[in-house]
């Protein structure tokens, strides 16, 4: 085992930016997130602190993607942006089911970033399928207050399945065991390894592997497996996590953020991915939150590399339904956030630079030629008006053996705003 401090002492200095506004711990701040469809609502619900700062020491102003949300730290003094970040969550995501209608509720969320010196002011805003916000909390942060978590913590057993650099300069990425006994820790590392592996023999994860770190974190309990509603079957697990979200059979994901977090207390981390011990299909990306997926199924592989695809890279699914023309979370009339799909309402940042020049848009696929770069109708749930960059892709199917090269791009272009 690497002993994590040591990776700490050996980190290179930071720049003078973040020396200057930060020191070099985390900040975690919880939110509840609430409401319906008519009125939403954000609440703090409280703030840690934790050991050193994993994330980026550059760009720091620079949002990765726009999200569903975002945060903006500001200097109390002089009004200066310090820090900003986004992110999606489950609750942007229920409110665009039909319970949303009539049902108000509240999900947690959790947003990382770097202890500021002196006072800043958050703002925290959500956003709607149109790239409008719809609800904003603002409130400030004394780093000295004494209502801030300074718990001492211990260290879970923790093992660097791939160390690429420091925790400063790599992407730092922990994987959390769900539903594995205490006698199925050498399981759960064996697990977490194949991930790991999975993921990183994917361009442009494998031309980019000194640029990661992936540490497997032990959150073993007495009881393994996790809950499976349509089978009126709850398990006691680590972290709560079930499938049927959203009443959706395969959609597996955790109501219980905090907690998710609290394990994960004196660890170096950035992105979270949760192995489920269970053979049932199925899993969940959030893009900046957690990847949750399946261990036990024959899919693993190729689910949790698509399942990390939108927790990390913000990447929309690539597949669709062929009775399904409209959804409101992807208006036909707004380019969508995410870089592998478009409604070609503004095309140019995406994909364009790779298509030749005589390629058709929207393109066809052709009997010769079952996989040029274009821009082929139906992503992103719906068969009209949506498109994708190829015919097949990871974030398309389980069968493809790439991501396509509007995913690489985007991923690529990701990887390079975190680490250079």
């Amino acid at each position: 085992m690497i002993p994590i401090f040591a990776l700490l002492i050996a980190a290179a200095a930071s720049t003078p930016a973040f020396d200057d506004n930060f020191v070099d711990r985390t900040l975690r701040i919880d939110y509840q997130l609430c409401g319906d469809k008519s009125a939403q609502h954000i609440f703090l619900a409280g703030m840690k602190t934790d050991s050193v700062w994993a994330g980026r020491r550059h760009r720091l102003t620079e949002l990765p993607l726009e999200g569903r949300g975002q945060l903006t730290m500001t200097s109390a003094e002089t009004g200066d942006t310090l820090y900003r970040t986004s992110f999606c969550s489950l609750f942007n995501e229920w409110l665009d089911t039909d319970e949303a209608a009539s049902v108000p509720r509240a999900f947690e969320h959790t947003v990382l970033v770097p202890m500021p010196k002196e006072t800043v002011n958050i703002t925290l805003t959500l956003t709607d399928p149109y790239r409008k916000p719809t609800v904003t909390l603002s409130h400030s942060v004394n780093p000295n207050d004494i209502l801030i978590d300074r718990t001492t913590y211990v260290l879970p057993p923790y093992r660097y399945l791939h160390q690429g650099n420091t925790p400063d300069k790599a992407i730092d990425v922990a994987i959390l065991a769900e539903g594995y006994s205490h006698d199925q820790l050498e399981l759960f590392y064996a697990d977490a390894l194949t991930a790991v592996e999975s993921i990183l023999s994917h361009r442009p994860f494998a031309d980019n592997k000194d640029n990661f770190n992936f540490i497997a974190v032990a959150s073993t309990t007495d009881t393994n497996d996790v809950s499976r509603p349509k089978d009126g079957q709850w398990t006691d697990s680590a972290f709560g996590s079930h499938f049927s979200t959203f009443y959706s059979d395969r959609y597996l994901t955790t109501p219980h953020v905090f907690a998710v977090n609290d394990a994960l207390r004196g660890i170096p981390y950035e992105h979270i991915i949760i192995l489920a011990n269970t053979p049932e299909y199925g899993g969940g990306g959030i893009y900046n939150s957690y990847t949750l997926t399946t261990s036990r199924h024959d899919a693993f592989r190729p689910v949790v590399t698509h399942e990390f695809g939108h927790s990390f890279g913000g990447l929309a699914d690539e597949y669709f339904h062929d009775n399904e023309v409209y959804t409101n979370e992807y208006p036909l009339d707004v380019e969508p956030w995410e870089r592998n799909v478009t409604t070609l309402a503004d095309f140019k940042d995406k994909w364009e630079s790779l298509i030749e020049a005589d390629t058709p848009i929207p393109t066809t696929i052709s009997e010769t030629d079952t996989n040029p770069t274009g821009v082929y109708e139906g992503g992103a749930y719906v068969a009209k008006g949506v498109y994708r960059s190829t015919p097949d892709c990871r974030m398309k199917t389980n069968t493809a053996t790439h991501f396509c090269p509007a995913c690489q791009l985007a991923l690529t272009r990701l990887i390079d705003f975190y680490t250079r």
